[in-house]
């Protein structure tokens, strides 16, 4: 594999087919992907990401991200002065948004070593945030009925609570419409049911604020599902 000025890493818990997309992300990239697995709490992981990697520059791939085979990692400009992430936007396959939720992320290391305290993780990075509209692939969020209700969940719980990244009200508005009704695919029911109860509990958590914190509690997030919707699930 060829040598690049960026490094890449990808982050996976316990998607199903993230073996074999992490093998895809190599093979498109053309270069050593790292690999971050099981790693408990995800502001805990980015970190750790950021101590994995050789250069200041990296990109980063949750494992249900899909890279597109015509993304081209050559023609990828590092991040200007002052900016600490770039974020590709990705196509959702069940609801056919396409923003940066799932996307592909081009980030500094050491914004990474001073990131903040945001529910949305990500959000706290010093610095600004660069999204492009260039689709560098498709968020695969729907590995399992658990994994799609997980995604509708936490989206729009963070949509509902208010954008961290300073969307408005009324494309926040847009897009819960979109993940709670609009729906085809595989699992696309489970992702609908995790988008309205996501809702639900942004509305209750509301009164207690230190509730969001459970969106990036994994072993939390599974036991709101099995108690909703685990009989369904199994039964299919």
């Amino acid at each position: 594999m060829s040598q690049a000025p960026f490094d890449a890493v990808m982050l996976s818990y316990d998607e199903p087919i993230a073996d074999r997309l992490h093998a895809r992300l190599q093979r498109v990239l053309g270069i050593q992907v790292k690999r971050l697995h099981g790693v408990q709490g995800m502001r805990r992981a980015y970190r750790l990401a950021a101590e994995v990697v050789d250069a200041e520059q990296f990109l980063l791939a949750d494992a249900d991200f899909v890279i597109g085979t015509e993304f081209d990692l050559r023609a990828v400009e590092p991040l200007p002065e002052g900016t600490s992430m770039r974020v590709w936007r990705a196509r959702n396959p069940l609801n056919g948004l396409i923003y940066g939720y799932g996307g592909l992320k081009l980030i500094r290391r050491s914004a990474l070593r001073d990131l903040g305290e945001a529910v949305d993780v990500l959000a706290a990075l010093p610095g600004r945030t660069q999204f492009v509209p260039d689709i560098a692939g498709t968020t695969r969020i729907n590995q399992s009925p658990y994994h799609a209700w997980k995604a509708g969940f936490r989206e729009c719980a963070m949509l509902a609570r208010g954008s961290e990244y300073g969307m408005d009200d009324a494309e926040a508005a847009e897009r819960i419409a979109a993940w709670s009704t609009a729906g085809e695919g595989e699992f696309a029911q489970f992702a609908i049911f995790g988008a309205r109860e996501g809702v639900t509990f942004a509305r209750e958590a509301a009164r207690v604020p230190a509730l969001f914190d459970k969106l990036n509690d994994p072993g939390w997030l599974f036991a709101q599902f099995t108690a909703r919707h685990g009989e369904q699930a199994v039964a299919g």
